[in-house]
């Protein structure tokens, strides 16, 4: 035999909005619809596909040849320093 408790439980409004419209879209009771999703939120989920592990495919990046990384500041100065004298001397 199932007991039944009563209780007073204080939803947010957007919860409670959702839970009201399932109500009303499945034609149950609020009451019905409350405990069947308390219901499916405590159990396993047996219903969901076991998903494959996400895997990450690695891509060979890296610098052309000549490129030195730790040099690349020296790069953007050097193109700054061109940017400015060529557009200084128009």
């Amino acid at each position: 035999m199932m007991s039944l408790m009563r209780t007073t439980l204080t939803i947010d409004d957007d919860i409670a909005d959702f839970l009201k419209e399932q109500s009303r879209l499945h034609e149950k009771s609020f009451k019905q619809v409350v405990n069947e999703t308390l219901r499916r939120g405590m159990s396993p989920r047996a219903n969901e596909k076991p998903r494959k592990p996400f895997k990450v495919k690695p891509f060979p990046g890296g610098f052309a040849p000549g490129v030195d990384p730790l040099k690349l500041n020296q790069l953007v100065d050097q193109l700054e320093v061109e940017d400015f004298l060529r557009k200084s001397s128009s």
